[in-house]
Protein backbone atom coordinates (compact mmCIF):
# COMPACT_ATOMS: atom_id res chain seq x y z
CA UNK A 1 0.00 0.00 0.00
CA UNK A 2 1.40 3.37 -0.83
CA UNK A 3 0.11 6.07 1.17
CA UNK A 4 0.58 9.92 0.73
CA UNK A 5 1.33 12.77 3.09
CA UNK A 6 -1.80 12.65 4.40
CA UNK A 7 -2.49 8.96 4.93
CA UNK A 8 1.46 9.07 6.72
CA UNK A 9 0.08 12.29 9.05
CA UNK A 10 -3.64 10.60 9.68
CA UNK A 11 -1.82 7.76 10.83
CA UNK A 12 0.93 9.08 12.66
CA UNK A 13 -1.32 11.03 14.49
CA UNK A 14 -3.69 8.33 15.80
CA UNK A 15 -0.84 6.20 16.84
CA UNK A 16 0.56 9.03 18.96
CA UNK A 17 -2.74 9.51 20.22
CA UNK A 18 -3.24 5.74 21.43
CA UNK A 19 0.41 5.86 22.58
CA UNK A 20 0.11 8.72 24.68
CA UNK A 21 -3.61 7.26 26.04
CA UNK A 22 -1.79 4.29 27.02
CA UNK A 23 0.66 5.09 29.13
CA UNK A 24 -1.44 5.71 32.45
CA UNK A 25 -2.43 2.15 32.03
CA UNK A 26 0.74 0.70 31.77
CA UNK A 27 2.25 2.56 34.48
CA UNK A 28 -0.95 1.28 36.42
CA UNK A 29 0.11 -2.48 35.67
CA UNK A 30 3.78 -2.09 35.98
CA UNK A 31 4.31 -2.18 32.08
CA UNK A 32 7.24 0.39 31.01
CA UNK A 33 5.79 2.99 28.71
CA UNK A 34 8.19 2.35 25.86
CA UNK A 35 7.60 -1.40 25.89
CA UNK A 36 3.32 0.09 24.78
CA UNK A 37 5.41 2.71 22.65
CA UNK A 38 7.23 -0.18 20.91
CA UNK A 39 4.08 -2.56 21.09
CA UNK A 40 2.02 -0.15 19.66
CA UNK A 41 4.39 -0.03 16.40
CA UNK A 42 5.10 -3.78 15.73
CA UNK A 43 1.18 -4.39 15.75
CA UNK A 44 0.27 -1.64 13.34
CA UNK A 45 3.79 -2.05 10.91
CA UNK A 46 3.30 -5.60 10.42
CA UNK A 47 0.66 -6.34 7.79
CA UNK A 48 -2.71 -7.42 7.79
CA UNK A 49 -5.84 -6.69 6.60
CA UNK A 50 -4.52 -3.51 4.82
CA UNK A 51 -1.68 -4.98 4.09
CA UNK A 52 0.53 -2.43 5.78
CA UNK A 53 4.15 -3.12 6.17
CA UNK A 54 6.58 -0.49 7.27
CA UNK A 55 10.24 -1.72 6.11
CA UNK A 56 12.01 1.40 5.70
CA UNK A 57 15.53 1.03 7.83
CA UNK A 58 17.50 4.14 6.13
CA UNK A 59 14.75 6.41 6.94
CA UNK A 60 14.45 4.84 10.27
CA UNK A 61 17.64 5.19 11.10
CA UNK A 62 17.89 8.74 10.00
CA UNK A 63 15.01 9.60 11.77
CA UNK A 64 15.46 7.84 15.04
CA UNK A 65 19.22 9.15 15.67
CA UNK A 66 17.84 12.73 15.11
CA UNK A 67 15.09 11.83 17.48
CA UNK A 68 17.97 10.20 20.01
CA UNK A 69 20.30 14.25 19.28
CA UNK A 70 17.15 15.75 20.50
CA UNK A 71 16.90 13.21 23.42
CA UNK A 72 20.56 13.80 24.85
CA UNK A 73 20.54 17.44 24.13
CA UNK A 74 17.72 18.02 26.78
CA UNK A 75 19.70 15.32 28.94
CA UNK A 76 22.17 17.08 28.41
CA UNK A 77 19.79 20.09 29.27
CA UNK A 78 19.12 19.36 32.42
CA UNK A 79 22.02 18.22 33.79
CA UNK A 80 23.56 20.62 36.18
CA UNK A 81 27.78 20.79 37.33
CA UNK A 82 26.40 21.24 41.25
CA UNK A 83 24.71 17.22 40.69
CA UNK A 84 27.39 15.78 38.45
CA UNK A 85 30.90 17.19 40.13
CA UNK A 86 30.34 14.36 43.13
CA UNK A 87 30.29 11.58 40.31
CA UNK A 88 31.79 12.99 37.47
CA UNK A 89 35.15 10.68 36.93
CA UNK A 90 32.48 7.82 37.99
CA UNK A 91 29.66 8.14 35.47
CA UNK A 92 32.34 8.84 32.75
CA UNK A 93 34.02 6.34 33.51
CA UNK A 94 30.94 4.10 33.11
CA UNK A 95 30.33 5.85 29.98
CA UNK A 96 33.80 4.72 28.33
CA UNK A 97 35.35 2.13 29.77
CA UNK A 98 32.32 0.34 31.31
CA UNK A 99 31.04 0.96 27.46
CA UNK A 100 34.43 -1.22 26.29
CA UNK A 101 34.24 -3.63 29.39
CA UNK A 102 30.44 -4.52 28.08
CA UNK A 103 31.58 -5.18 24.69
CA UNK A 104 34.62 -7.22 24.89
CA UNK A 105 32.57 -9.81 27.81
CA UNK A 106 29.51 -9.88 26.35
CA UNK A 107 31.17 -10.34 22.30
CA UNK A 108 33.46 -12.94 23.70
CA UNK A 109 31.00 -14.71 25.74
CA UNK A 110 28.64 -14.77 22.38
CA UNK A 111 31.17 -15.90 20.29
CA UNK A 112 32.01 -18.61 22.68
CA UNK A 113 28.49 -20.04 23.17
CA UNK A 114 27.88 -19.46 19.26
CA UNK A 115 29.13 -19.94 15.53
CA UNK A 116 29.67 -16.59 15.39
CA UNK A 117 33.56 -15.07 15.22
CA UNK A 118 34.97 -12.87 17.24
CA UNK A 119 34.83 -9.93 15.45
CA UNK A 120 30.95 -10.66 15.36
CA UNK A 121 30.47 -11.01 18.61
CA UNK A 122 32.21 -7.85 19.26
CA UNK A 123 29.94 -5.80 16.83
CA UNK A 124 26.95 -7.12 18.38
CA UNK A 125 28.42 -6.51 21.92
CA UNK A 126 29.19 -2.93 21.04
CA UNK A 127 25.67 -2.48 19.65
CA UNK A 128 23.79 -3.35 23.25
CA UNK A 129 26.94 -2.00 24.88
CA UNK A 130 25.44 1.25 25.98
CA UNK A 131 22.27 1.84 28.83
CA UNK A 132 19.73 3.82 26.54
CA UNK A 133 19.51 7.46 27.27
CA UNK A 134 15.84 7.81 26.42
CA UNK A 135 14.83 4.92 28.92
CA UNK A 136 16.79 5.60 31.60
CA UNK A 137 15.67 9.42 31.30
CA UNK A 138 11.73 7.98 31.30
CA UNK A 139 11.58 5.50 33.76
CA UNK A 140 13.13 7.44 36.73
CA UNK A 141 11.18 10.69 36.02
CA UNK A 142 8.48 8.92 35.75
CA UNK A 143 8.77 6.45 39.09
CA UNK A 144 8.54 9.05 41.70
CA UNK A 145 11.05 8.28 43.36
CA UNK A 146 14.47 9.81 44.93
CA UNK A 147 17.41 7.82 44.91
CA UNK A 148 20.25 8.00 47.79
CA UNK A 149 24.16 8.50 46.81
CA UNK A 150 23.97 10.37 43.91
CA UNK A 151 22.73 7.32 41.65
CA UNK A 152 20.11 9.15 39.88
CA UNK A 153 22.74 12.12 38.28
CA UNK A 154 25.05 9.28 37.78
CA UNK A 155 22.85 7.16 35.91
CA UNK A 156 21.65 10.06 34.10
CA UNK A 157 25.22 11.08 33.20
CA UNK A 158 26.42 7.86 32.21
CA UNK A 159 23.13 7.16 30.05
CA UNK A 160 24.01 10.57 28.03
CA UNK A 161 27.25 10.22 27.44
CA UNK A 162 27.42 6.58 26.66
CA UNK A 163 25.74 6.09 23.56
CA UNK A 164 28.27 8.24 21.62
CA UNK A 165 30.98 5.42 22.78
CA UNK A 166 28.73 2.73 21.94
CA UNK A 167 28.01 3.78 18.14
CA UNK A 168 31.76 4.79 17.16
CA UNK A 169 32.58 0.98 18.44
CA UNK A 170 29.14 0.02 16.60
CA UNK A 171 30.25 1.57 13.18
CA UNK A 172 34.06 1.12 13.58
CA UNK A 173 33.50 -2.70 13.86
CA UNK A 174 30.93 -2.77 11.17
CA UNK A 175 33.63 -0.82 9.05
CA UNK A 176 36.11 -3.89 9.81
CA UNK A 177 33.78 -6.22 8.90
CA UNK A 178 32.81 -5.35 5.86
CA UNK A 179 36.16 -4.00 5.27
CA UNK A 180 35.85 -0.44 5.02
CA UNK A 181 38.49 -0.25 7.77
CA UNK A 182 41.14 -3.06 7.52
CA UNK A 183 43.14 -2.10 10.27
CA UNK A 184 43.05 -1.73 13.87
CA UNK A 185 45.42 0.89 14.04
CA UNK A 186 42.32 3.16 11.33
CA UNK A 187 39.33 2.23 13.73
CA UNK A 188 41.19 3.44 16.50
CA UNK A 189 42.78 6.65 15.00
CA UNK A 190 39.13 7.53 13.27
CA UNK A 191 37.27 6.81 16.58
CA UNK A 192 39.51 9.38 18.66
CA UNK A 193 39.37 11.78 15.59
CA UNK A 194 35.46 11.62 16.03
CA UNK A 195 35.44 12.12 19.95
CA UNK A 196 37.81 15.26 19.68
CA UNK A 197 35.99 16.74 17.00
CA UNK A 198 32.25 15.97 18.12
CA UNK A 199 33.44 17.26 21.67
CA UNK A 200 34.99 20.23 20.08
CA UNK A 201 32.03 21.51 18.04
CA UNK A 202 29.97 20.66 20.55
CA UNK A 203 32.25 23.10 23.08
CA UNK A 204 31.84 25.71 20.48
CA UNK A 205 28.17 25.54 19.57
CA UNK A 206 27.21 25.36 23.28
CA UNK A 207 29.08 28.89 23.46
CA UNK A 208 27.95 30.14 20.52
CA UNK A 209 24.27 29.34 21.80
CA UNK A 210 24.57 31.29 24.61
CA UNK A 211 26.20 33.82 22.82
CA UNK A 212 23.14 34.49 20.33
CA UNK A 213 21.20 34.19 23.22
CA UNK A 214 22.20 37.09 24.99
CA UNK A 215 23.35 39.16 21.90
CA UNK A 216 20.10 39.11 19.91
CA UNK A 217 16.72 39.58 21.84
CA UNK A 218 14.27 38.62 20.24
CA UNK A 219 10.60 40.86 20.33
CA UNK A 220 8.74 37.21 20.13
CA UNK A 221 9.18 34.96 22.98
CA UNK A 222 8.09 32.19 21.44
CA UNK A 223 10.90 32.62 18.99
CA UNK A 224 13.62 31.27 21.83
CA UNK A 225 12.88 27.75 21.74
CA UNK A 226 12.53 27.74 18.00
CA UNK A 227 16.18 29.46 17.56
CA UNK A 228 17.49 27.60 19.96
CA UNK A 229 16.04 24.44 18.20
CA UNK A 230 17.42 25.10 14.77
CA UNK A 231 20.85 25.57 16.95
CA UNK A 232 20.64 21.87 18.03
CA UNK A 233 19.91 20.93 14.55
CA UNK A 234 22.96 22.42 13.33
CA UNK A 235 24.89 21.09 15.90
CA UNK A 236 23.80 17.53 15.16
CA UNK A 237 24.43 17.68 11.57
CA UNK A 238 26.95 19.68 11.17
CA UNK A 239 29.25 17.53 13.37
CA UNK A 240 28.47 14.80 10.93
CA UNK A 241 29.46 17.29 8.07
CA UNK A 242 32.95 17.09 10.56
CA UNK A 243 32.94 13.67 10.85
CA UNK A 244 32.18 14.08 14.54
CA UNK A 245 30.26 12.36 16.29
CA UNK A 246 26.83 14.12 16.27
CA UNK A 247 25.58 12.79 19.26
CA UNK A 248 28.47 13.58 21.60
CA UNK A 249 28.37 17.38 20.24
CA UNK A 250 24.70 17.61 21.61
CA UNK A 251 24.73 16.35 24.77
CA UNK A 252 27.64 18.76 25.59
CA UNK A 253 25.77 21.37 23.74
CA UNK A 254 22.94 20.67 25.93
CA UNK A 255 25.82 20.48 29.27
CA UNK A 256 27.11 24.21 28.49
CA UNK A 257 23.76 25.63 27.76
CA UNK A 258 21.48 23.98 30.85
CA UNK A 259 24.40 25.62 32.98
CA UNK A 260 24.59 28.83 31.82
CA UNK A 261 21.94 32.04 32.46
CA UNK A 262 19.64 33.52 29.06
CA UNK A 263 16.44 34.71 28.37
CA UNK A 264 13.28 32.63 28.50
CA UNK A 265 15.87 29.94 30.15
CA UNK A 266 12.57 28.29 31.72
CA UNK A 267 10.59 28.45 28.64
CA UNK A 268 12.75 26.98 26.88
CA UNK A 269 13.51 23.73 29.40
CA UNK A 270 9.77 23.26 29.48
CA UNK A 271 9.69 23.25 25.68
CA UNK A 272 12.49 20.92 24.90
CA UNK A 273 11.08 18.48 28.33
CA UNK A 274 8.31 18.15 26.03
CA UNK A 275 9.94 18.00 22.86
CA UNK A 276 11.90 15.11 24.25
CA UNK A 277 8.88 13.08 24.89
CA UNK A 278 7.59 13.67 21.36
CA UNK A 279 11.03 12.36 20.24
CA UNK A 280 10.89 9.52 22.52
CA UNK A 281 7.01 8.44 21.96
CA UNK A 282 8.32 8.73 17.88
CA UNK A 283 11.43 7.19 17.56
CA UNK A 284 9.94 4.02 19.50
CA UNK A 285 6.67 4.04 17.67
CA UNK A 286 8.96 3.97 14.55
CA UNK A 287 11.39 1.20 15.35
CA UNK A 288 8.61 -0.68 16.76
CA UNK A 289 7.14 -0.38 13.02
CA UNK A 290 10.32 -1.32 11.53
CA UNK A 291 10.38 -4.56 13.09
CA UNK A 292 8.87 -8.16 12.23
CA UNK A 293 7.95 -10.39 14.81
CA UNK A 294 8.53 -13.22 12.58
CA UNK A 295 11.33 -12.79 12.38
CA UNK A 296 12.22 -11.81 15.78
CA UNK A 297 10.74 -14.81 17.14
CA UNK A 298 13.59 -17.46 15.64
CA UNK A 299 16.15 -15.47 17.31
CA UNK A 300 14.49 -15.35 20.65
CA UNK A 301 16.90 -17.91 21.49
CA UNK A 302 20.28 -16.14 20.83
CA UNK A 303 18.40 -13.03 22.00
CA UNK A 304 17.67 -14.79 25.64
CA UNK A 305 21.77 -15.69 25.72
CA UNK A 306 22.90 -11.95 25.22
CA UNK A 307 20.14 -10.71 27.23
CA UNK A 308 21.66 -13.40 30.08
CA UNK A 309 25.30 -12.46 29.51
CA UNK A 310 24.55 -8.25 29.69
CA UNK A 311 21.80 -8.16 32.74
CA UNK A 312 23.68 -11.01 34.75
CA UNK A 313 27.43 -11.01 34.08
CA UNK A 314 28.66 -8.34 31.51
CA UNK A 315 27.08 -4.55 33.14
CA UNK A 316 27.63 -6.21 36.81
CA UNK A 317 31.33 -7.25 35.86
CA UNK A 318 32.11 -4.02 33.94
CA UNK A 319 30.26 -1.53 36.88
CA UNK A 320 32.56 -3.61 39.84
CA UNK A 321 35.63 -3.05 37.57
CA UNK A 322 35.01 0.76 36.82
CA UNK A 323 34.36 1.72 40.73
CA UNK A 324 37.41 -0.24 41.58
CA UNK A 325 39.16 3.38 42.33
CA UNK A 326 36.34 5.25 43.46
CA UNK A 327 34.50 4.77 47.30
CA UNK A 328 30.52 3.60 46.83
CA UNK A 329 28.41 1.49 48.65
CA UNK A 330 27.74 -2.30 47.54
CA UNK A 331 24.07 -1.26 47.83
CA UNK A 332 24.56 1.47 44.52
CA UNK A 333 27.00 -1.10 43.19
CA UNK A 334 24.28 -3.73 42.60
CA UNK A 335 21.56 -1.39 41.86
CA UNK A 336 23.69 0.49 39.32
CA UNK A 337 24.29 -3.32 37.97
CA UNK A 338 20.89 -3.84 37.70
CA UNK A 339 19.55 -0.21 35.65
CA UNK A 340 22.05 -1.41 32.66
CA UNK A 341 18.63 -0.76 30.73
CA UNK A 342 18.81 -0.73 27.10
CA UNK A 343 15.94 0.87 24.89
CA UNK A 344 15.55 2.53 21.66
CA UNK A 345 19.55 3.71 21.60
CA UNK A 346 20.72 -0.05 20.72
CA UNK A 347 18.14 -0.84 17.66
CA UNK A 348 18.73 2.34 15.79
CA UNK A 349 22.43 0.62 15.89
CA UNK A 350 21.63 -2.03 15.08
CA UNK A 351 20.56 -0.76 11.39
CA UNK A 352 23.70 0.16 10.71
CA UNK A 353 25.11 -3.10 10.37
CA UNK A 354 22.11 -4.26 8.11
CA UNK A 355 22.59 -0.88 5.55
CA UNK A 356 26.21 -1.03 5.23
CA UNK A 357 26.05 -5.17 3.99
CA UNK A 358 27.33 -6.36 7.35
CA UNK A 359 27.25 -10.31 6.90
CA UNK A 360 24.50 -11.35 9.85
CA UNK A 361 23.41 -7.43 9.87
CA UNK A 362 19.36 -8.79 9.84
CA UNK A 363 19.87 -11.46 12.26
CA UNK A 364 21.43 -9.21 15.02
CA UNK A 365 19.21 -6.49 14.55
CA UNK A 366 16.27 -9.07 15.47
CA UNK A 367 18.75 -10.36 18.03
CA UNK A 368 18.95 -6.47 19.57
CA UNK A 369 15.35 -5.77 19.57
CA UNK A 370 14.66 -9.12 21.67
CA UNK A 371 17.36 -8.26 23.91
CA UNK A 372 15.74 -4.38 24.03
CA UNK A 373 12.14 -6.06 25.08
CA UNK A 374 13.98 -8.43 27.37
CA UNK A 375 15.79 -5.86 29.11
CA UNK A 376 12.73 -3.09 29.29
CA UNK A 377 10.64 -5.90 30.60
CA UNK A 378 12.50 -6.94 33.01
CA UNK A 379 14.89 -4.26 34.33
CA UNK A 380 12.28 -1.19 33.82
CA UNK A 381 9.60 -2.52 35.36
CA UNK A 382 11.72 -3.93 38.80
CA UNK A 383 13.62 -0.55 38.96
CA UNK A 384 11.10 0.83 42.00
CA UNK A 385 10.97 -2.76 44.06
CA UNK A 386 15.04 -3.18 43.88
CA UNK A 387 15.58 0.64 44.91
CA UNK A 388 13.33 -0.61 48.18
CA UNK A 389 15.01 -3.63 48.63
CA UNK A 390 17.94 -2.18 48.56
CA UNK A 391 16.90 1.07 50.92
CA UNK A 392 18.25 3.56 48.27
CA UNK A 393 15.13 5.44 48.32
CA UNK A 394 15.28 8.26 50.04
CA UNK A 395 11.51 9.61 49.55
CA UNK A 396 8.56 9.47 47.74
CA UNK A 397 8.03 12.44 45.38
CA UNK A 398 4.26 12.90 45.06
Amino acid sequence: MNLGLNEILFVSSILLFISVLLSNPSRKFGIPELLVYLGVGMVVGNGGQYDFVYNYPQTTESLSLIALGFIIFTGGLDTRYVQIQAILKEGLSLSTLGVLLTTLITGGLFSFFTPYSFTEGLLLGAIVSSTDAAAVFSILRTQKIRLKEHIAPTLELESGSNDPMAYLLTISIANYLNGTLTKPVFIISEFLFQIIVGAGFGLIMGKLCIWFLHKFPLKNKGLYPVLLFSCVLFTFTSSKFLNGNSLLAVYITGLIIGNSSYRQKIEITEFFEGNSWLMQVSMFLLLGLQSFPQLILPQAGKGLLVATILIFIARPLSVLLCYLPYKASWKKKIFISWVGLRGASPIVFAIFPVLHGVEHGEDFFNIVFFVVLTSVLIQGSTLTPIAKWLGLVEKEVE
